[in-house]
């Protein structure tokens, strides 16, 4: 993969997540029965930032729980096709009635928000599912769409969208990469 562009620095990546913050809290009047559930891998760093953010604009903290959507993908033949999850998930409080926010940090195809949504509903009945991502970069191939979106970023199928966060990067960024030709 070859740089392309930056697409967003740290202050930009920092002051989107602040802006989502803002509207979840208004488009839910407040955060009662909000948590917010990030998608394995930069889906739970993210969602931890926007808890801050509402805890800073509310005084209270969303809880906050991770998920990993590996089995639940319908993109993925063959075992070695699974992306590399450091941690297997954690929501460690109940889902049933609660307004679920997921957390992601690109959203592509769809079919990762699929799958998350397949992965709920195996723990529970939510009250309500809304979606939160970083950087939308189109290409949709389900009828998927997200309620909170930091920046829209036309793409290229020959183009990556790279989101560095921590704690799986050094810095936080929102790059574009292109495919090198073969």
């Amino acid at each position: 993969m070859k740089f392309k562009a930056k697409v967003m620095d740290e202050p930009a990546v920092y002051r989107a997540l602040m802006r989502i913050s803002h509207e979840i809290v208004e488009k839910n009047h407040g955060v009662e029965d909000i948590c917010l559930i990030g998608i394995c891998r930069r889906g739970n760093p993210i969602a931890e930032i926007l808890a801050d953010n509402i805890e800073r604009i509310e005084g209270i903290r969303p809880p906050v729980g991770s998920l990993d959507i590996t089995f639940y993908r319908d993109d993925l033949t063959h075992v070695a096709d699974a992306p590399a999850v450091s941690d297997a998930g954690s929501i460690s409080f109940e889902i049933t009635g609660k307004k679920i926010i997921l957390v992601d940090d690109v959203l592509y195809t769809g079919r990762t928000a699929r799958a998350a949504i397949d992965a709920i509903f195996s723990l529970g009945r939510p009250k309500m599912i809304e979606l939160a991502i970083l950087i939308d970069r189109g290409h949709r191939e389900l009828p998927i769409r997200a309620d909170f979106v930091g920046k829209n970023v036309p793409t290229a199928q020959s183009e990556l969208i790279c989101v560095e966060i921590p704690p799986y990067d050094n810095s936080v960024g929102v790059s574009l990469l292109e495919k090198e030709a073969e």
